[in-house]
């Protein structure tokens, strides 16, 4: 989400950002968090939880038993991405049924990786 960072402050300047680092292990897809900071109240707030490519949805799933572990609601919680597989919004909706998505295209059944490619200069 740190990609889709710097748009958020430029349209909303006084909004608290809180951070959390999730990696998935290449081999068997499952996510492991080495970081989490949030801002103290966010068990108060709307959740903006940005994810640029969604595919298998594990490490989203695992960033909203993360937030819910600091009092935030499955409820509040706005997952934006900007591209998803329906596999990862069916499996994040099947584990938390009144989170919110927002995504700009649905691949079936793979992510498309230009994103990253272009915004890291990898393509």
């Amino acid at each position: 989400g740190e990609a889709m960072e710097q748009g958020l402050r430029d349209c909303c300047r006084s909004i608290r950002i809180g951070k959390i680092l999730i990696q998935s292990d290449e081999e068997t897809q499952r996510a492991k968090v080495y970081y989490a900071k949030f801002p103290p109240d966010i068990y108060r707030r709307k959740v903006l939880l940005m994810y640029p490519i969604l595919s298998t949805g594990n490490t989203v799933i695992e960033a909203v038993k993360v937030l819910a572990e600091h009092g935030v609601q499955p409820s509040v919680i706005i997952l934006l991405s900007l591209f998803s597989t329906s596999k990862g919004a069916k499996s994040i909706i099947q584990e938390f049924p009144e989170i919110t998505i927002l995504t700009t295209e649905v691949h079936p059944p793979v992510a498309p990786t230009h994103f990253g490619q272009k915004y890291f200069g990898t393509d």
